[in-house]
């Protein structure tokens, strides 16, 4: 073979295989949405053969309660639920991402969980970044955050709502005032706008859709004295003056 053909061919045969390549490389929004659920259908079975065909060997998962984990970390904790328990998964509202040969999958997932009888439900937002490498897409990383939701509202006697009324000073001139204004509890720190407090049970109390609790602390004689900011569990303490 002339050696123009031979570099004709050479070419050919090195577009063939990079446009192969780009072909074998490429994955759908679809398609990652498909596996994904996948996945999350081997949760309540505890189910490991689907995350060991799509986690990569040295994949990083970080879960919601703050864990990370390799995959035999994962593998290791994926369990079936126990007995009197069922649940599913559900994929939602999802958004792809595609970079050469990385992909990132960002979605909520929602959580039903039936434990003997009664139904429980939670929410996350999930982001999962895949790869092509060794001719095959696989997931690398993942971190799962999950959505706050308020507790139950509970119910207390505007009589002891009476109790909290007042002024707790965290340092002089730095304030927080709660007053009550038709069977409502507020919290105004300096000259803020009013928060409205809900109540989950006597003397503790959260404002909606922020995570964190205020706790009211009694002293020997009953009377309120102290006001708790509760958050990640570390207190501010605010004394009352007033």
């Amino acid at each position: 073979m002339r050696p123009f053909a031979q570099r004709a061919l050479f070419a050919t045969l090195l577009a063939l295989s990079a446009f192969q390549a780009g072909q074998a490389a490429t994955i759908t929004k679809r398609e990652l949405v498909r596996r994904t659920q996948q996945l999350l259908d081997a949760f309540a079975p505890g189910d490991k053969a689907p995350w060991q065909l799509y986690l990569a060997a040295d994949a990083m998962l970080f879960d919601e309660m703050g864990r990370s984990m390799d995959k035999p970390a994962f593998l290791a904790q994926l369990q079936a639920l126990p007995e009197g328990y069922s649940g599913s998964i559900e994929l939602r509202n999802p958004a792809a991402r595609f970079i050469g040969c990385a992909a990132i999958l960002s979605y909520d997932a929602d959580e039903t969980e039936t434990i003997f009888g009664q139904e429980m439900h939670a929410r996350y937002h999930m982001t999962d970044t895949w790869a092509y490498r060794h001719a095959r897409w696989q997931m690398i990383a993942s971190q799962t955050l999950r959505y706050y939701e308020d507790p139950a509202v509970g119910t207390v006697p505007e009589s002891l709502l009476e109790d909290y009324v007042g002024t707790y000073e965290l340092t002089p001139g730095n304030t927080k005032t709660i007053t009550l204004r038709d069977g409502r509890l507020y919290v105004q720190r300096g000259n803020g706008q009013p928060a409205e407090l809900h109540a989950e049970s006597a003397d503790l109390f959260f404002r909606s859709g922020i995570e964190g609790r205020y706790l009211f602390q009694r002293n020997d004689a009953g009377r309120v004295s102290v006001l708790i900011d509760r958050r990640n569990n570390e207190d501010l303490r605010w004394t009352r003056i007033r």
